[in-house]
């Protein structure tokens, strides 16, 4: 059964130089556009090549066979900018559905801007979506430009050359990661030149200064100025001559010249008048300081900015700073100046942002650039890890984020800067609430916590607790080397107590403590103990304890040392201050060392070495060993392969599309699939459900039961009762095992009949497993995060054991290792006291194969597989559930600009 598919909605992107764009598909009302665009913005040799000849009637069958409605097979995408279409691309089924010629067009002035590319890439993703798979197109041997496009595209291209013109051949191949990257990196680029008048502007003007004392705009003002802004700085009030010192004017258009940025500090229902102002006379990038939009202003403002190619920081931002000597902006109303140096900072609260700039300060930790993000209505952290993991600045990022636009586009950006940047983030907005009276285990499991624990994972970023965590894990990767991916720590303290409680916090962060050699520290005092954590006593000298240092440090039994002193009055009599072990040698050494000095005031701060190098100490044993733990977390991260996604043979996402349309059209609102449905769904993709016969009556499952039960271990059968609507089967006593008999199926059979009377549809019956270890597989989508792939412990305790891993799909061949080992009982599948290992290759298998059904159906919205019996030889589900919603595709990789839900046109 087929539909007629849904034109593409419009979007927003950004071509090469970063100006957005409208792509949408091109209608009847746009013929004057199109003949407009072949008859007026093409040159006569740009026609010849499109059109091979110069055919005076070439520009209007053109529009006419774009803008006729209905024409089956056409599929035609346009592109706007400024309200004027600047370039189509389009694709026409030929006898072979399969297969379709392509076209393209792009005005003369958008030559070698990424027109045609961007409107390519859209119409594979559209295309596709309608079975499309070959776009064939011939086109003149020297058409340079198209080919150009065609060899740059990441798409192999065939070519074959007939009687002077090419015909050139591009299969849309859906798995083809050179094709992704091609893509992702033509959108970092764009992304980088759109931002530069944002970020690194050569003139800024303030929209809104006014002359009271004390005002935003006058504020931001002041700091712009004083703070050296190497440029242009120019003021706009209409009812000032003059604000603190600086020249007023009564527009923008008034101005000198045409700024990069303009910062609006003006009320509410003047912002989206302001934006249009700076769009029409040019303004590249915007910094709204405003708050309390709503939501028709909004709308303006996003319509302004997209529509004139602004980039936009806020609204309800703190502002944006700057500290590249070339460039000097410090266009924000906190505090100091911020320290120029190497970290960038980018957060939607602006509390949070002032926060973090003073204990960066603090800690002599400057920042390449700062960003408040407010409410996120356009530049995201996405954007900024684009920017800042090329500036040639930046050395170490810092994220607080409260929500996603995009996270799938986020995770694919992080994943390529962590191994170029460290990259933190307070993991802000965590629930505990869960989700109560979800349907599924693998629901009740999807919190928001556990989605975005499973997005940082993945993508390597250091996901904190706290603003105090993260500025603490900063303060060691900003100055310290990473420990080895082991993680084993010597806490080396001069108080028993102190020594243990570091040994405490460093064991309950998953930290190891080898014991060390007896003879490793001979040089200690009297009475001191050489284990790990190892007590030098309160007597030891800065001498002694240095040289005990140094012993642990070269033993390479360890991979860092924590080093937890407290002030006393027998070493410092005699020797000195033992905090002078830690000083008198380099900061940097083959390990990472962090001290603990209880008598601290700050939660933690830096020591000055010797050598000018800086050592982290902290007045909390737990702050150290979180942060050790979490730069341990960043070297295994580094040591890990990169690899490829699961790719597992024999599934079939056409034949599974197919079922999830037919059943949508019969439910146009989704819901549980039955039984027989949900075995022909799994079956697509292979997935192991154990056979199983459908009866609708008493004789039926009685004759199941016989045909079965030579299946069964121990020769018994089980059934399930079913109705629409079910949830938990066994919690509704709609479960008997071990029916051995065709007496005793019948009556079990009998007895669901009188339990749940009118509602009971029928029954499952299912040969009795072999006894093994039960697992839980499933799979929840998110409407913002996409697909997450939970493993756990299964059975009817999965929810009280609530010992379970998740990933977002697609999972690659490394997650299905790691989710595996990542079990608390993970003991229990590698073979515990003398038990055999269960086949964990198909454990592995599951979970690429329920990772590909997620991610190929974006419908499938709830599946879940528990129990999942694991043995030795090999796994087979006894129960599966699956839900299905109308939900439309969506290519995480297709470059558009977001637009949040606050600003969608209704």
């Amino acid at each position: 059964m087929s539909t007629v598919p849904h034109p593409p909605p419009a979007v927003e992107a950004l071509i090469a130089d970063g100006t957005t764009v409208e792509i949408r598909p091109i209608a009847p009302s746009d013929r004057d556009a199109v003949l407009g665009l072949h008859a007026d913005r093409m040159s006569a040799e740009s026609r010849r090549l499109r059109f091979f000849g110069a055919s005076r009637r070439a520009p209007e069958l053109a529009a006419e066979r774009l803008c006729t409605d209905g024409r089956p097979g056409l599929l035609a995408l346009g592109a706007w900018a400024g309200g004027e279409l600047i370039g189509e691309a389009d694709c026409e089924a030929l006898d072979d559905p399969a297969t379709a010629e392509l076209a393209l067009a792009v005005a003369d002035e958008w030559h070698r801007r990424g027109v045609a590319t961007l409107l390519l890439e859209h119409l594979v993703h559209a295309a596709r979506g309608r079975g499309v798979r070959v776009f064939e197109a011939d086109t003149l041997a020297g058409n340079r430009g198209v080919h150009r496009v065609f060899a740059d595209l990441g798409l192999p291209v065939h070519r074959r050359l007939e009687q002077g013109e090419i015909r050139v051949r591009v299969p849309l191949d859906e798995t083809d990661e050179h094709y992704r990257e091609a893509v992702d990196g033509r959108g970092r680029r764009a992304d980088v030149a759109s931002l530069g008048p944002l970020l690194r502007p050569a003139s800024v003007a303030v929209l809104g200064a006014s002359r009271r004392p004390g005002s935003v705009g006058r504020t931001v003002l002041r700091k712009i100025r004083d703070g050296g802004f190497t440029g242009p700085l120019w003021v706009v009030n209409p009812k000032a001559q003059e604000v603190a010192g600086e020249r007023s004017y009564p527009s923008v258009g008034a101005l000198p010249a045409v700024p990069d940025l303009v910062v609006l500090a003006v009320p509410p229902g003047v912002v989206a008048g302001a934006a249009e102002e700076c769009g029409r006379a040019g303004v590249r990038a915007l910094v709204v300081l405003t708050a309390g939009l709503g939501q028709a202003e909004s709308r303006q403002l996003m319509r302004a900015c997209r529509r004139h190619s602004m980039r936009m920081v806020g609204p309800n931002s703190l502002g944006v700073a700057q500290t590249d000597p070339a460039v000097r902006l410090d266009a924000e109303f906190g505090g100091a100046f911020p320290l120029p140096g190497t970290a960038g900072v980018a957060v939607q609260s602006g509390g949070v942002g002032i926060a973090l700039l003073e204990r960066l300060a603090w800690l002599g930790i400057g920042v390449s650039g700062f960003v408040s993000l407010g409410d996120k209505y356009d530049v995201s952290g996405n954007d900024l890890l684009r920017w800042w993991e090329g500036d040639g600045r930046t050395e170490l990022v810092l994220l607080h984020l409260e929500s996603f636009g995009n996270p799938r586009a986020f995770g694919r950006t992080a994943r390529r800067v962590t191994r170029k940047l460290p990259v933190l983030t307070v993991d802000a907005g965590r629930s505990t609430a869960g989700r109560r009276g979800a349907a599924s285990h693998t629901a009740a499991a999807a919190t928001p916590t556990v989605t975005r624990e499973a997005l940082f994972r993945q993508a390597g970023i250091t996901a904190t607790r706290s603003i105090d965590e993260l500025v603490g894990t900063a303060a060691l990767l900003y100055a310290q080397p990473l420990p080895a991916p082991r993680g084993a720590v010597a806490v080396v303290s001069n108080a028993g107590g102190i020594g243990i409680l570091a040994a405490d916090a460093c064991a309950d962060a998953g930290l190891l403590l080898p014991e060390l050699a007896p003879d490793l520290l001979e040089s200690l005092p009297e009475g001191a103990s050489a284990r790990n954590p190892v007590d030098t006593t309160a007597a030891v000298g800065p001498a002694e304890l240095a040289r005990c240092l140094k012993a642990v440090e070269h033993s390479r039994a360890v991979d860092a040392l924590l080093v937890c002193l407290v002030p006393t009055a027998l070493a410092t009599a005699t020797d000195g201050d033992p905090v002078r072990a830690l000083l008198d040698g380099p900061a940097r050494r083959r390990i990472p060392i962090v001290a603990v000095l209880l008598d601290q005031q700050v939660p933690v701060r830096h020591l000055t070495c010797d050598d000018g190098g800086r050592l982290p100490s902290y007045s909390d044993t737990v702050a150290a060993a979180r942060a050790l733990a979490h730069a341990r977390d960043r070297a295994r991260w580094l040591a890990e392969p990169s690899t490829a996604e699961a790719d597992p043979p024999g599934c079939d996402p056409k034949a599974a599309r197919a079922l999830v349309e037919a059943h949508l059209v019969a439910e146009p609102d989704g819901g549980w699939l039955d039984p027989l449905s949900t075995a022909d769904l799994l079956d697509c993709y292979g997935l192991p459900l154990t056979t199983s016969v459908w009866a609708r009556d008493e004789h039926s499952a009685v004759a199941a039961a016989r045909g079965l039960r030579g299946l069964g271990h121990g020769g018994e059968v089980v059934l399930k009762a079913y109705w629409p609507g079910q949830v938990h089967k066994s919690a509704a006593g709609a479960v008997r095992t071990g029916l051995a008999t065709d007496a005793q199926a019948r009556a079990v059979f009998r007895e669901f009949g009188e339990r749940f009377g009118g509602r009971l549809s029928g029954a499952v019956v299912q040969p009795m497993a072999a006894p093994g270890l039960e697992l839980l597989v499933g799979v929840v989508q998110d409407r913002v995060f996409g697909p997450l792939v939970v493993l756990g412990m299964g059975g009817t305790t999965a929810d009280v054991l609530a010992d379970r891993t998740a990933r977002l799909a697609p999972l690659t061949e490394h997650d299905l290792t790691a989710m595996v080992t990542e079990l608390r009982g993970a003991p229990l599948l590698l073979g515990y006291r003398g038990a055999p290992p269960v086949d964990l290759a198909a454990v592995r298998d599951v979970l690429a194969r329920i990772s590909r059904l997620a991610a190929d159906l974006p419908q499938l919205v709830e599946a879940d597989l528990n129990p999942l019996i694991a043995r030795p030889d090999g796994v087979i589900c006894v129960d599966a559930r699956i839900r299905l919603e109308p939900r439309p595709s969506f290519d995480p990789y297709l470059r558009r600009l977001r637009r949040p839900a606050a600003v969608q046109d209704e």
